[in-house]
């Protein structure tokens, strides 16, 4: 196995005694991430400049050694693993350490801009903001991360910590199978007392994830009894397809609409006689003439839930739905669970008091949770249920996300080391427990 730090047994952090101000010794160890500012800046504008589209697996490896040649500067071990058995380019992993708490550290080097994109270049627009391909989903993300451990190494505390690390090479289209595509996530997760993800988030440096909703697929197939148009309704025809099929969407609306968080989206609908369907590239076709009852009708949609019991209810009501259909009809619902959900855990809550602490006593304000409708998928939620505590959303805040005006507020990239770096040294002095 990759991480021959990891054990089996695990440590759980007690309630940590939240400081009312940070010590002159914090204050040195932020210090140390205002003079390396510079350096992350330009580290910041070459990884940009190379492109990393998920599919463009050369570009990927070539982020991922630069970063690996960063970690290897501070004392990590760095290993690529390759990503051809879920057919993607790899994952950075990196470990350091081998005493004290063990905290996991994720981001992510592919972007959604692929080499055709006319989106290729970092360019700094003033002296507090830039533009450029995954400037802050995610490579100022990872930026952040080293900036923070740097500062930790200077002021003698990164040897107090176990450090995992895993920078994904597939977070923006991921490989299959899902699960050989994030083993080596979980595995470095054992272990791990807290594990801190740097997605920028909903782009406020206020605000931090705890929590956030899954995402699934599901696939909705209706057939009716096909007849003249004259005879829709009738007792031997029944509603036909079409009509089945917004009979029983509008029934999963009526059934779920009171469940807080959850949504359950239509993308695509096809209907006619004879219908077609190409999932892998989400679209379909359809023959129908209108003085004929519709025969087939297939719809495909999108489920988010906070929470995997909540998951499973939704899932179980749809199908309670379909099962039942209109008299001459007959329908079928299948399901496809990609990112699980980030449940809003006491854990989770009590890691950020602590970067909440740290902000406000390096006079950088309050930090509070995103609400979970505003926070996507990400690869930490792969971590409910392995790591005690788990937040995200500690990179570089901008705007424009997945679009050709993604912008970084560049004075984040400091605010957020800091409170990392502070965070992850008063991790450090707390002393572990066993489960």
């Amino acid at each position: 196995m990759l991480l021959a730090l990891a054990i089996s047994t695990g440590a759980l952090l007690p309630e940590p005694a939240l400081a009312s101000t940070v010590t002159t010794a914090e204050r040195k160890l932020a210090a140390r991430v205002d003079r390396h500012l510079p350096a992350a800046l330009g580290l910041l504008e070459r990884t940009v400049n190379q492109n990393s589209g998920t599919m463009n697996f050369a570009g990927v490896k070539a982020v991922g050694e630069t970063f690996a040649d960063e970690f290897r500067d501070l004392g990590f071990r760095t290993a690529w693993v390759d990503g051809a058995a879920w057919g993607r380019a790899g994952h950075l992993v990196a470990e350091k350490g081998s005493r004290g708490p063990k905290v996991l550290l994720v981001g992510h080097l592919d972007t959604v801009f692929e080499p055709d994109s006319p989106f290729q270049r970092y360019h700094a627009l003033d002296d507090s903001t830039a533009m450029g391909p995954g400037v802050t989903d995610m490579k100022g993300g990872n930026v952040i991360m080293l900036v923070a451990l740097r500062a930790l190494k200077e002021e003698g505390l990164l040897d107090q910590l176990r450090v995992a690390v895993v920078l994904m090479g597939d977070e923006e289209a991921s490989g299959a199978p899902l699960e050989a595509a994030r083993a080596d996530l979980l595995h470095a997760a054992l272990g791990a007392a807290a594990a801190i993800g740097f997605e920028d988030g909903d782009g406020d440096p206020r605000h931090v994830v705890v929590s956030r909703r899954g995402s699934s697929s599901w696939v909705l197939r209706v057939r009716g009894t096909s007849s003249h148009s004259s005879q829709i309704f009738a007792t031997d025809v029944g509603p036909g397809a079409i009509f089945e099929a917004s009979h029983l969407l509008q029934q999963f609306r009526d059934s779920l609409a009171m469940e807080p968080y959850l949504t359950y989206s239509p993308g695509l609908i096809v209907g006619g006689t004879k219908i077609t369907h190409e999932p892998e590239a989400s679209r379909g076709t359809a023959f129908g003439k209108t003085n004929v009852v519709a025969e087939s009708t297939l719809v495909t949609g999108d489920l988010r839930a906070l929470t995997l019991e909540q998951r499973a209810r939704a899932v179980a009501t749809m199908e309670r739905i379909v099962a039942a259909p209109s008299p001459n009809t007959s329908a079928s619902i299948t399901f496809k669970h990609g990112y699980p959900p980030l449940a809003p855990t006491d854990g989770n809550r009590r890691l950020l008091a602590m970067l909440d602490d740290a902000s406000r006593g390096l006079g950088l304000g309050a930090l509070e949770a995103v609400d979970p409708a505003r926070a996507g998928a990400a690869d930490v939620s792969f971590l409910e249920g392995h790591v005690p505590m788990i937040v995200d959303a500690l990179g570089l805040k901008g705007s424009g996300g997945h679009t050709v005006n993604e912008t970084a507020r560049l004075q984040s990239l400091a605010w957020q080391a800091k409170r990392v770096a502070v965070t992850l040294a008063r991790l450090a002095r707390a002393p572990a427990r066993g489960r």
